[in-house]
């Protein structure tokens, strides 16, 4: 009974499984209906008479079909994953002209017959899939040409006084048009009734959005610095921070109430619904603008700057980036509502602006004075922020003011483009210019900003405030930040979303590399599996370091080999794993392994030699660490051996970075390899006329007095030559520690001294006598330097002329004086001569 049971069970559980899996399987495309709608798409974009709504919708019906079809690539996946198998399962097909067994080949055939079969789904998915993304590529290409030429488009200039009669017509018309819808709905009863009848929660809303933004606002510009200075100094700057964020909140939750307030009032029709919508949006804009202008440039310095800008710089600074803020959402009100930019056409939906219509020259001469207005304020910041690197005071913010500087740079040009492309008529490409520069540099602030909480975060978490910013964690985070804001800078300048789905799409499919495909998921996948096998490496090697290995009889050296072997072995298994999880098949790096190969050959000698001399190191173990070697000139403690080269500490406490291939194939010195024995020599000179003998049994009382002195060898005492100056001994003795050796010298330097002082012994040196040839005529005067002697010609010039030009000789002159010089002579003596 109970095997019937776990069969029935069995079964049931498998028809379960089978029918998820077949709810799983997705359902074949209508290729029918897919060849009607591709037909008529390709129709509508060679015609080029659809609008771009029309050419917007027909995209989404083709990405719809062209993500269905990417399904349905993957149609029997597994079956011909299986049928690929079998048929490898039986080997080689046979070369032409040669045959196989006959029940091989009829499996083979029918095998291939099944395989072709269970393909046809996924071929013709492919190739609708390639029609349908090149109708998209088609489609986004058309869209693009038709808005870079909506942005050439030049309109009547605005400096123009003949376009400003048509400004001044139309600017009229909408303010009748505003005011006289409010003066109608005023005067219906119906409306009065209606305001009657909702006055008390009007009249709340309204109360309650004042209070916002009057006195709420002010109240949460002063929370920030009042709640930071209760808090520890390292959360100080993240909780005045999230607190700040109150700046943007409350007032934006005042906008929204006054917005409804006024829509159930019931007086603002139908010019007035598109401002009326736009508000809560221009008013978040502008506070947003409003709080990156304090946390930018704040008045009061409760911290750490973001730009440590001079008081007075960061005053000016913070006013025109509020003045940018409100100029910005004014514009996006009146390009949006009012006078929509893409040639002034009047959008299809009369909800989207008031019903009235702009003529051209009217429009361009009513954008001018805010492009130019924006254009003067904007020209100014930037010019603050050109400069920055010259007035901020913490030059450790380098590449920080090296950005600002470029965004400076680019905005003050900007600046001057913009109000003289819109003077000639390009008022679409002025505003196209001008204001997404001003949204790109509020971005920019909002990075620098938010690089700057994660830093305090990271303090915060810490406890230790100290270098935060600094540290590692919050930069790789600043830099995944500026990843994530592309997106948001290409929208900013008029990319569409559509146009950045299609390229993470294209992202998502790869690059091609032969039968691999490298795409953003085979990365990701390497990435995770590969830091994986590495954490999981370094934990292991932790737990060989310093639980397992330290319990063994293995000195320090084998210890430290086994670890970093370890480690290679791992890095190298994470490697491997990765690449075999991305899909990547290994038999295809033959080609990159080759290439490496010639590369090895001519340019990476040095380091394979090297890499390889580590790696006897490793297994030979002729040094260890904590070897005393010397290596050509250097000497000192071997700290590590890595792969490449190893870490040598002198013992003037610098390190030298050794080559292995120069530890291999050199000639190396250790001194503590097999034990920490060693031989010292202590070189002793007494003078002459000493006792030899009574030397000899002072020096060996010494040597043997000394503790770390090995008894066998016992220490010995020598007499090894008539020097020059003194007769030479020395002390030869193993110690059983030689990294002592200069310690025990000195100090048994210092005993010799005195028991040679007590025994009345001589420890000579050497003197010098100086000698000074001519010490009588140093001190004696100068003569006069005598006249050269005059040539004939001279000689009867000097006769020509009047007696008294010439100048009486002195008796004597022809007599040259005698040389001064002087001379050292040194001879050398002793202090026993």
């Amino acid at each position: 009974m109970l095997r019937q049971f776990l069969a029935t069970l069995t079964a049931v559980l498998f028809l379960i499984t089978a029918s998820f899996a077949q709810a799983q399987e997705p359902a074949a495309p209508n290729y029918a209906a897919w060849e009607q709608l591709a037909t008529q798409a390709e129709g509508i974009i060679q015609s080029a008479g659809a609008s771009n709504a029309r050419l917007e919708a027909l995209r989404a019906s083709v990405v719809d079909w062209r993500t269905k079809f990417q399904k349905a690539q993957g149609t029997n996946s597994t079956r011909i994953a299986t049928l690929r198998d079998q048929i490898a399962a039986l080997g080689p097909a046979p070369a032409e002209g040669a045959t196989e067994a006959e029940d091989v080949a009829a499996r083979r055939t029918a095998l291939t017959e099944q395989l072709a079969e269970l393909q046809a789904p996924a071929l013709n998915a492919v190739e609708a899939y390639s029609r349908a993304d090149a109708i998209v590529s088609l489609i986004d290409k058309t869209l693009r040409e038709r808005q870079a030429s909506e942005l050439l488009r030049i309109s009547p200039t605005p400096l123009n006084p003949a376009n400003w009669n048509d400004a001044y017509t139309d600017g009229k018309k909408l303010l009748a048009g505003l005011g006289g819808e409010v003066q109608k709905r005023i005067d219906n009863a119906g409306t009065r009734a209606e305001l009657r009848r909702n006055f008390l929660v009007i009249a709340v809303l309204v109360l309650i959005g004042m209070l916002l933004l009057g006195y709420g606002r002010r109240w949460v510009d002063r929370l920030p610095q009042r709640l930071s200075s209760r808090a520890s100094e390292y959360a100080r700057s993240a909780l005045e921070f999230l607190v700040s964020l109150t700046q943007i909140i409350i007032p934006t939750l005042g906008v929204i109430l006054l917005a409804v307030a006024l829509e159930i009032s019931g007086i603002l029709g139908t010019w007035w619904q598109p401002i009326l919508q736009l508000l809560p949006g221009a008013g978040l804009g502008f506070f947003i603008g409003r709080w990156l202008a304090v946390r930018m440039f704040p008045s009061d310095k409760l911290g750490d700057l973001t730009l440590d800008l001079p008081p007075a710089r960061r005053t000016e600074a913070r006013l025109h980036t509020t003045v940018l803020a409100a100029l910005a959402a004014i514009h996006g009100i009146v390009s949006t509502a009012i006078l929509p930019l893409g040639g002034f056409v009047r959008p299809e939906t009369s909800a989207d602006a008031v019903p009235m219509e702009f003529s051209e020259a009217a429009a361009a001469v009513l954008h001018f004075p805010l492009i130019v207005l924006g254009a003067l304020v904007l020209f100014r910041l930037c010019q603050i922020l050109r400069r920055a690197s010259r007035d901020v005071k913490n030059q450790d913010q380098v590449y920080r003011l090296r950005i600002v500087t470029y965004v400076g740079a680019a905005g003050v040009v900007v600046s001057i483009v913009a109000p003289i492309a819109a003077a000639i008529g390009y008022i679409n490409a002025a505003n196209a210019l001008l204001w997404p520069s001003i949204v790109s540099i509020g971005l920019v602030f909002i990075l620098m900003v938010l690089q700057d909480f994660v830093g305090d975060l990271w303090g915060l978490i810490r406890r230790d405030s100290t270098g935060a910013r600094d540290a590692l964690v919050p930069v790789l985070i600043g830099f995944v930040l500026v990843l994530a804001a592309l997106p948001l800078f290409a929208l900013i300048w008029g990319a569409r979303v559509e146009d950045l789905n299609e390229l993470w799409t294209s992202a998502r499919r790869g690059i091609a590399l032969g039968d691999f495909r490298l795409s953003p998921t085979a990365l990701l996948t390497f990435i995770f599996v590969f830091t994986v096998g590495y954490l999981l490496t370094r934990v292991l090697q932790g737990a060989f370091r310093t639980s397992i290995l330290p319990k063994t009889k293995i000195d320090e050296g084998g210890q430290t080999a086994i670890v970093s072997g370890l480690g290679y072995l791992g890095i190298f298994l994470a490697t491997l794993m990765g690449i075999t999880s991305a899909g990547i098949d290994l038999s295809s790096l033959a080609i990159v392994a080759g290439a490496l190969s010639v590369g090895i050959g001519f340019g990476l000698q040095n380091i394979v030699s090297n890499f390889v001399s580590g790696i006897i190191l490793l297994v030979e173990r002729p040094i260890t660490v904590g070897d005393w070697i010397e290596v050509g000139a250097r000497q000192g403690i071997v700290r590590r051996i890595s792969v490449r080269s190893t870490r040598i500490e002198t013992f003037d406490r610098t390190e030298v970075i050794v080559p292995n291939a120069d530890l291999v194939s050199g000639q190396v010195v250790n001194y503590t390899r097999q034990n920490k024995q060693g031989r010292l020599i202590v070189p002793v000179g007494v003078a002459y006329g000493s006792d030899t003998k009574e030397v000899e049994a002072i020096l060996r009382d010494i040597a043997e007095a000394e503790p770390t002195a090995l008894i066998n060898p016992p220490p010995s005492v020598l007499f090894r030559a008539f020097g020059p100056d003194s007769l030479n001994f020395e002390i030869r003795m193993i110690l059983s520690d030689i990294n002592q050796g200069i310690s025990i010298h000195s100090r048994m330097n210092h005993e010799i001294l005195k028991r040679f002082e007590a025994a009345g012994i001589d420890i000579p040196f050497t003197q010098r006598d100086i000698y000074i040839r001519n010490a009588r005529e140093i001190g004696q005067p100068k003569p006069p330097a005598r006249r050269p002697k005059a040539r004939p010609d001279e000689a009867e010039a000097t006769s020509a002329a009047p007696a008294t030009e010439q100048q009486p000789r002195a008796a004597g002159d022809d007599k040259a004086p005698p040389p001064l010089s002087s001379g050292f002579e040194a001879d050398d003596g002793d202090n026993d001569r």
